[in-house]
Parts: structure tokens; C-alpha cells; sequence
């Protein structure tokens, strides 16, 4: 499964936003790009964490940035 993650400055809030199209539920926010994508990561993996663990074995997650 690869996750690509749109990184867009928020001027109101002062952050980076990050969010999936595919995944339009799951979307985080930081100070940097980078803690944005870091705290996406965070949020998937916890939404994952029900799923089999032999499931989540053959997933693979790769992040591709567009910012």
C-alpha cells in the first residue's frame, strides 16, 4: 500500500497539515513539514493496530510527500 501524503502550510492555525486522499479520515498537523508527516505516520499505525498482524506483514506502507 503506498500512502502519498499532501503537506499544505495552514496560514489561520500557523501549522503544516498533512492528509491522505486515499485515507480522507486520517490527517494530522506540526510546527514542520516533518512533524506533520511524523504524526500521520503516528495516526495510520494507530488506526491499523486493530487489523491481524499477519494482515499488517504483507502490507507495505511507503510515504510519498507532496509538498
Amino acid at each position: 500500500m503506498i500512502v502519498r501524503a499532501i503537506v499544505e502550510w495552514d496560514e489561520e492555525t500557523e501549522t503544516y497539515t498533512a492528509t491522505c486522499p486515499k485515507l480522507s479520515f486520517v490527517s494530522s498537523f506540526g510546527d514542520t513539514k516533518q512533524e506533520a508527516i511524523s504524526y500521520l505516520k503516528d495516526a495510520i499505525n494507530l488506526m491499523l493496530e486493530p487489523i491481524s498482524d499477519n494482515l499488517i506483514k504483507s502490507l507495505i506502507i511507503t510515504f510519498s510527500t507532496m509538498i
